[in-house]
């Protein structure tokens, strides 16, 4: 399954990187209300990743990083989720996921499930080597797998439908 859908990569000197950005940082507000009907739904899903992958797939890593970097403080601000304990780990996170999605999109220009899979798994060991050096336990980066593999595919298979659909 592969798509030639069209791939942007807007630069931090147009109106609409931004616009695309705020966008993104409101979905990642009323997503994860959705998810957190689920017990452990946050956990297990990540929905502020699928956002932050498909965006940065689509419109390049800067809207990606932008919204990557303001999304956990906004969210926290608002809802106090996520905890202040994992902000700087998740904020690191989602702003790697965020590099890895527009640069391989960039370099690659189609979107392929093999190169979503190859994101995913890249920005999870990038990742979990941050959240090792911040949080100093491998509990957590394990925890990703093994609880969290629903929301790696959610990221996988969403993004390849918006990419490829919208």
């Amino acid at each position: 399954m592969k798509t030639t859908a069209r791939l942007y990569t807007l630069t931090l000197d147009e109106a609409r990187t931004y616009l695309w950005a705020l966008i993104f940082v409101g979905a990642n507000l009323l997503l994860p209300q959705v998810f957190h009907l689920v017990p452990q739904g946050g956990i297990i899903f990540s929905p502020l990743s699928l956002v932050i992958m498909a965006g940065a797939y689509k419109l390049g890593w800067r809207v990606g990083l932008l919204a990557a970097l303001a999304s956990p403080l906004v969210n926290h601000l608002i809802t106090g989720m996520p905890a202040m304990s994992v902000l700087p780990v998740m904020t690191l996170k989602l702003a790697v996921l965020a590099l890895v999605a527009g640069f391989t999109a960039q370099h690659f220009r189609r979107a392929t499930i093999p190169l979503l899979i190859g994101v995913v798994l890249l920005t999870e060991l990038l990742g979990g080597l941050g959240e090792l050096a911040l949080m100093g336990g491998i509990d957590v980066t394990i925890q990703d797998f093994t609880v969290g593999w629903p929301g790696m595919l959610l990221e996988i298979v969403g993004t390849y439908l918006i990419v490829k659909y919208l």
